[in-house]
């Protein structure tokens, strides 16, 4: 939907399931129609795709884009932005540390990125700019060679190269956006900052890179990183590194004390992968690959009330802090502060929870289309207080 300032706010697709066009275009047809109706009946509604690899060849078709771009528009509905991060299957078995490949050091992951952008600038409406989510590189456990690591900026770079031509042949404004994760090849702002000075020294002086090449940022990620939004987005724009797109969403945190750990179990499931990080109050991080990994290592809960953890879980943004444990969603605050200091920061916004089918019951005591309706209503009333959105 369209915002104050030039800014545009959708939901990913990603929490439905679909890894045809068919299945696709089917949980649009159900699932984001009925959110619109309850969210901005009659007016823009826009629409944060996610596209699998087989979705978007099959999509690529002449004929069935066609009868898509008439889909938008019966449906006063546009897209402006893509999820490029999984490439395959994303619901109903196990993803973990798969959601990874194949990663940027393959010519699929170049070849499916660069599809996706050529299908945005079909789908992109006039005026507005165009933006792709993808993987930080890679997963750290991957990478094991400097060989590999300079294949993922060689990737990326080509990957650069056909959105900048794309772009000047369009005249649609296109960027993609790298997203830091726990665990990911870069996974702070200062790993992301090293990352971009590496792409820039090998293309010094070129301004494709800066325009087509910028940072997703995740609210959910940077939180379980322990970081606070002024002082991470302010320095990736000191380093001039755009900020591509926000996801909108929360993680979990805690004090791991034995009720605490006892409450986080049913949120250990076979999907996802949800890294934790455990600060103590000397500021030590500890890392651990997944929340089953944490809760069975003693040295995670060693001193619960001097630690905290963050778990990257992503749930709800209205979903209420409970007795055992909270939310990150003061992180999401801290972004909202910058945007309205300058709403220029970025003008794409999206919320991302896409764990819906793996909530523990307490959280999933709506339907899907509930869910997400609260959380827009969370988040423009939010926007709404700073001057971003306008009072429905």
């Amino acid at each position: 939907m369209k915002l104050n300032h030039g800014l545009h706010l959708a939901y990913c697709t990603n929490i439905h399931r679909g890894e045809t066009w068919e299945e696709t275009l089917d949980s649009l047809q159900r699932h984001t129609l009925a959110v619109r109706e309850q969210v901005c009946p009659g007016q823009p509604y826009a629409i944060g795709l996610r596209l699998s690899h087989r979705a978007a060849v099959e999509l690529t078709a002449p004929p069935v884009l066609l009868e898509f771009q008439k889909w938008l528009e019966r449906n006063q509905c546009y897209v402006f932005t893509i999820n490029g991060f999984p490439f395959g299957q994303f619901h109903g078995a196990r993803v973990k540390e798969q959601v990874y490949r194949p990663d940027w050091t393959s010519p699929e992951r170049l070849a499916y990125t660069n599809r996706l952008f050529d299908l945005l600038v079909q789908l992109v409406p006039r005026g507005v700019e165009g933006s792709v989510s993808t993987l930080p590189g890679s997963f750290k456990e991957f990478i094991t060679s400097p060989a590999q690591e300079r294949q993922i900026r060689d990737n990326l770079w080509r990957c650069v190269e056909h959105i900048a031509g794309v772009s000047e042949r369009t005249g649609v404004g296109l960027h993609l956006g790298l997203e830091p994760e726990p665990l990911g090849w870069f996974e702070t702002s200062a790993e992301t900052i090293r990352f971009f000075e590496q792409m820039r020294a090998e293309h010094p002086n070129d301004s494709r890179l800066s325009g087509h090449l910028g940072v997703n940022y995740d609210t959910c990620h940077l939180a379980v990183e322990f970081e606070e939004p002024h002082q991470a987005i302010s320095a990736l724009r000191q380093h001039g590194i755009k900020i591509s797109k926000l996801h909108l969403s929360s993680a979990l945190k805690a004090r791991p004390t034995a009720e605490a750990r006892h409450a986080l179990a049913p949120f250990a499931d076979d999907i996802y992968l949800h890294q934790v990080i455990a600060r103590t109050a000397d500021g030590r991080r500890l890392v651990y690959r997944d929340l089953d990994a944490a809760l069975n290592s003693p040295a995670a809960f060693a001193d619960p009330a001097a630690t905290e953890w963050r778990i990257h879980f992503h749930v709800p943004l209205h979903s209420p802090a409970t007795e055992f444990y909270g939310n990150t969603s003061g992180h999401v605050l801290g972004v909202f502060d910058l945007l309205q200091a300058d709403p220029s920061l970025c003008s794409h916004l999206e919320m991302e929870t896409y764990t819906w089918e793996v909530l523990p019951p307490a959280l999933k005591n709506r339907s899907v289309t509930a869910q997400l309706v609260s959380e827009y209503d969370w988040i423009l009333k939010h926007l709404t207080a700073r001057g971003l959105a306008s009072a429905r």
